[in-house]
């Protein structure tokens, strides 16, 4: 009898602990979600909508979208990996002088959320000096890579004079290849001030026409994400 009453305590201690685990984990997502200097959009009451364009790897499609963006006369941001901007300053560079906003999207490409301030810190400031040496120009915008941010994550970007920026559509175009379902992520109620995530992906440049010719026709104004905050 008393031991079946000490398995009984420890089953009870065992899911005590579970739940206080669990509430523990649900303050915390409630604390990331509800940090009010995450930006998942821009100002509602004008017509502007921003393109990030996430670069971490491969080079091969980036100026065939530049070349889009031009035709439209269109602005958009791109975040750049910082080890990326490394090996391609050059293109960072075209990026640039053709017009369009440069952001950070720190250097390694780690989930941020699993880092600590100091390692925090480090990525977002390595990334930001490639391009403060190389262009002469400050970042403001950080985009965390995967998305994976914690309040740690954002009270570092805050420390360092950095907005951090999520996204309204997410095209998941580096996962799924299929340029319809990239536009259709792209442009499905699409309203004043969203955010929409993109990849320099072969089939983002097949979608990326039709996306902004879409966005246009309906009144909006393809920009940056900074023109779009203001």
């Amino acid at each position: 009898m008393k031991k079946s009453i000490r398995i009984a305590n420890i089953v009870i201690v065992g899911m005590l602990v579970a739940l206080i685990g669990i509430s523990i984990s649900n303050v915390r997502a409630m604390n990331v979600s509800a940090d009010s200097r995450v930006i998942y959009s821009g100002d509602e009451s004008k017509n502007n909508v921003a393109f990030m364009i996430n670069v971490y790897q491969g080079n091969e499609y980036v100026e065939d979208i530049l070349d889009i963006l031009d035709l439209y006369k269109a602005k958009c941001t791109f975040f750049v990996g910082g080890s990326w901007a490394v090996k391609n300053i050059d293109l960072v560079k075209t990026i640039y002088t053709r017009g369009h906003e440069l952001g950070n999207h720190g250097f390694y490409h780690k989930d941020q959320d699993s880092l600590d301030f100091d390692q925090n810190v480090q990525e977002i400031q390595m990334c930001h000096k490639v391009v403060s040496e190389n262009l002469g120009i400050e970042m403001t915008l950080f985009a965390p890579p995967s998305g994976a941010y914690s309040v740690t994550t954002v009270d570092a970007a805050t420390s360092l004079e950095y907005k951090t920026i999520m996204w309204t559509h997410d095209t998941i175009d580096w996962r799924d290849q299929d340029a319809d379902l990239i536009y259709n992520r792209a442009t499905k109620d699409l309203s004043n001030g969203d955010l929409i995530l993109m990849h320099p992906t072969k089939k983002t440049v097949e979608a990326l026409t039709n996306i902004l010719s879409t966005a246009i026709n309906n009144g909006f104004n393809p920009t940056t994400v900074s023109n779009c905050l203001l």
